[in-house]
């Protein structure tokens, strides 16, 4: 008798846990019903264009831009983690979001960063000492500061364009900073290759950055903790 009901809850077993787990993967396709007919990787790339777009023109003042590449990384990681496309709408309120005073302050560093660069480049053509060591180091600290502000618009939370922390995850992860560094080097060529795919880069740069910030982190522990 025993043995029986063993048996005979089972199967029961087995039909009440197994439709439990099919809602969430139908769920998470059908948010991809839009892109489904390209499937997941066109989407995604559909995704990059819409944000490199909007962002570019949210980059115009110039000083709004560590913000508009936030609020496109924040949109790119919230779209990888749901499922869910990216939309103009959340992508304007995550900006808004990130439109702060100091947001704005740090959007001065930038220009002035490469200002301090044109004039120490000139500088260097006017045939000063060391122009032939100085060079490279030049190029080396602006592609450095590249990396660094691709980790610092990655970041979310607390640490939400925070300097300080961006400069340690690029010390505490060389491999993921010499990717950034690739892409910002990548994104210049470009640029000085057809100056026409400006708009089109800060999708790319966006997701560059946050696809090295998750790949920093540790993966999170699954499970109920018993």
């Amino acid at each position: 008798m025993t043995r029986t009901s063993a048996t005979a809850t089972a199967p029961a077993t087995a039909s009440a846990t197994a439709p439990a787990t099919a809602p969430a993967a139908v769920s998470r396709r059908a948010h991809r019903e839009p892109g489904e007919v390209f499937g997941a990787g066109f989407t995604l790339f559909a995704d990059m264009l819409l944000v490199g777009v909007v962002t570019a023109v949210a980059c115009l003042p110039v000083v709004t831009a560590p913000a508009a590449l936030s609020a496109a990384s924040s949109a790119l990681r919230r779209s990888a983690a749901t499922g869910v496309q990216v939309k103009a709408g959340d992508l304007l309120a995550g900006l808004r979001e990130r439109l702060t005073p100091s947001a704005l302050a740090k959007g001065l560093l930038p220009p002035a960063f490469a200002v301090l660069l044109l004039l120490d480049e000139r500088l260097l053509r006017a045939g000063l000492p060391g122009a032939g060591l100085m060079a490279p180091v030049l190029l080396l600290l602006a592609v450095g500061a590249a990396a660094v502000g691709l980790r610092a618009v990655a970041l979310d939370g607390p640490h939400r364009l925070c300097g300080r922390q961006a400069l340690a995850r690029s010390l505490a992860d060389p491999r993921g900073t010499a990717l950034l560094a690739a892409a910002a080097v990548l994104a210049a060529v470009l640029v000085w290759a057809m100056p026409v795919l400006l708009p089109l880069l800060p999708g790319p740069l966006a997701l560059a950055a946050t696809a090295v910030d998750v790949r920093h982190r540790p993966p999170a522990v699954s499970g109920t903790g018993r």
